[in-house]
């Protein structure tokens, strides 16, 4: 059977594919360093396209099973740059701020206080999947966003599989967190399931929206059919997945609560039509 709309891709999947490019980037890159050392410039780089390196991304200090699963992921992530550029087309890697300090920035914005010593998102196992849990998500509230609005049907088998390989790996990361959520994360007396929580807080005010995020402990009315506080999946009151926008996905990605201000992970903002239209509203 033929499908609804004949043509394959048009101009705005273009535009929303594209823009998902920015968030691909972070996440090929801060897997492959954490994991191997070495980013998407080793690994591939003609889809780097000449886009600068990022600052501060380095090697993690990853027990075995962890190095392995995000070795995966950011093998995972390179697929995606090729899926998507090959598709629609592409832009060179923007620039991305993976540094420690940027990451304990986070942390201190999410809690209100300056933690004593910073984050570090590399020091081991636990802090890593806490810094990775800052960043997939993002990406698949955004293309559950897009989904509505993309028509050719390349770019909804296109879309279809970034979505479900995005929400495959939120969900192992928020599982091996699930895992640990009652332990304190050292040197820290702060459990990791309240780290979760002020994270979800944190991208909630940043993006303006209401409840779009949530840790892995809720009160019960947020959880489940109202009916149970954990909160391995993150969805709202139907179970659904959440949705943002590119505004909001980007007021969160920058760190400024402003989608016309660049910062954060893209220090000089995000490329790709979207981005810099936005860039430009005063």
């Amino acid at each position: 059977m033929p499908p609804v709309i004949p043509t394959p891709i048009l101009p705005l999947d273009i535009d929303l594919l594209q823009f998902a490019l920015n968030l691909e980037h972070m996440e090929a890159d801060f897997f492959l360093f954490a994991s191997l050392g070495r980013g998407l410039d080793s690994i591939a780089p003609e889809l780097a396209m000449g886009g600068p390196p990022p600052i501060g991304a380095r090697k993690a200090n990853l027990d075995d099973t962890t190095r392995l699963i995000i070795e995966e992921f950011g093998y995972q992530e390179v697929g995606h740059l090729r899926a998507i550029k090959t598709t629609v087309g592409g832009f060179p890697r923007p620039l991305l701020d993976l540094s420690a300090h940027h990451f304990a920035k986070i942390m201190n914005d999410a809690f209100g206080y300056h933690l004593d010593p910073p984050f570090d998102p590399y020091i081991d196992t636990i802090n890593f999947l806490l810094a990775s849990y800052v960043i997939p998500y993002m990406g698949l509230v955004g293309y559950v966003g897009a989904n509505p609005n993309i028509y050719g049907y390349v770019s909804k088998r296109l879309l279809a599989g970034l979505l479900a390989v995005e929400a495959g790996q939120d969900a192992i990361i928020r599982d091996r967190l699930y895992q640990h959520m009652h332990e304190f994360v050292p040197p820290y007396r702060i459990t990791v399931a309240e780290f979760t929580d002020r994270i979800s807080a944190l991208r909630n005010r940043l993006a303006m929206c209401g409840i779009k995020d949530e840790g892995l402990l809720v009160p019960p009315e947020l959880g489940a059919e109202g009916r149970i506080a954990t909160n391995v999946i993150s969805a709202n009151p139907n179970s659904l997945a959440y949705r943002r926008t590119p505004a909001e996905v980007l007021r969160v990605v920058y760190g400024t609560g402003n989608e016309h201000q660049p910062g954060g992970f893209l220090p000089k903002g995000g490329n790709g039509t979207i981005a810099r239209e936005l860039l430009l509203v005063p």
